[in-house]
């Protein structure tokens, strides 16, 4: 049985609508998300058929990623992270098939080692914590980007607030990161990946835009990989109860709590 969760909060409006369509019963959910998985003809990048099977499934000594991209079979715990996990397979199928596919070549090139590399590395803090963070392409939505890479929290968070769902907006990817805000800290972070758009992504249906993200986002991991400007140096941190709307009381001193909006390391 897995704990309650808000489902009201907004970081959890990426894969609500997932969660409302497999409608899986309180004491378990590994049914009602193959059940959406075969609706939605979800693929690995073999194109087998995705499901969700006990973590039992995976043979000893066998990388998880690997068996994903063998198999199409997802070891899948009666857990939170586990729940995360599926759901964001549900909402941005792409995406995680572009990671998964990266992750079990890295494998098969290099074997499961004490190191993971760093493309492998960047693969999995993707995949665990990270967030998307959709900016209009403009100049004050570069501005925006160069505050936030630059830690200056309160210029970015609170000073242009006003830009938050009209000329941005972030959308959780990272299963490990949801499962934490299950209950939410200030100091949780999210990995933050930058996607610049133009004006019409924002005329788009919610659901048109997470088509969008998960279209574009695994087209670009597909072609540069996560090397170079995609590793873990390509990430900007966000603090997720920072984000403008999602927690009360975020007036300037919230954002001057040095403790949790760290200025950014100079040396």
């Amino acid at each position: 049985m897995l704990p309650p969760i808000d489902w009201a909060q907004p970081w959890y409006d990426t894969v609500r609508p997932a969660f409302e369509r497999a409608a899986p019963p309180p004491d378990g959910f590994i049914d009602a998300f193959n059940v959406a998985a075969c609706a939605l003809d979800l693929r690995n990048g073999a194109g087998q058929p995705l499901r969700f099977v006990p973590q039992a499934s995976l043979p000893d000594g066998m990388a998880y990623e690997a068996f994903i991209g063998a198999t199409g079979q997802v070891p899948t715990r009666d857990n939170l992270h586990d729940f995360f996990n599926a759901l964001v397979w549900q909402t941005f199928p792409g995406i995680k098939r572009a990671l998964n596919t990266l992750q079990a070549a890295q494998i098969a090139q290099a074997g499961v080692g004490k190191s993971r590399g760093p493309a492998r590395d960047a693969a999995t803090i993707f995949d665990e914590n990270a967030a998307l963070l959709v900016v209009r392409g403009t100049a004050a939505g570069r501005a925006l980007v160069d505050d936030l890479r630059a830690h200056r929290w309160l210029e970015a968070l609170y000073d242009q607030r006003a830009m938050f769902g009209r000329d941005a907006e972030v959308w959780l990817f990272g299963h490990a990161l949801m499962e934490k805000l299950v209950t939410p800290r200030k100091a949780i972070t999210a990995h933050t990946r930058v996607v610049f758009v133009d004006d019409t992504y924002f005329l788009l249906a919610p659901a048109a835009r997470r088509a969008w993200i998960d279209r574009e986002v695994a087209a670009a991991l597909a072609g540069e990989g996560l090397a170079g400007n995609g590793a873990t140096s390509g990430f900007t941190p966000l603090q997720v109860l920072g984000v403008p709307g999602w927690w009360p009381g975020q007036d300037a001193d919230f954002y001057r709590d040095t403790t949790v909006f760290r200025p950014r390391r100079t040396d």
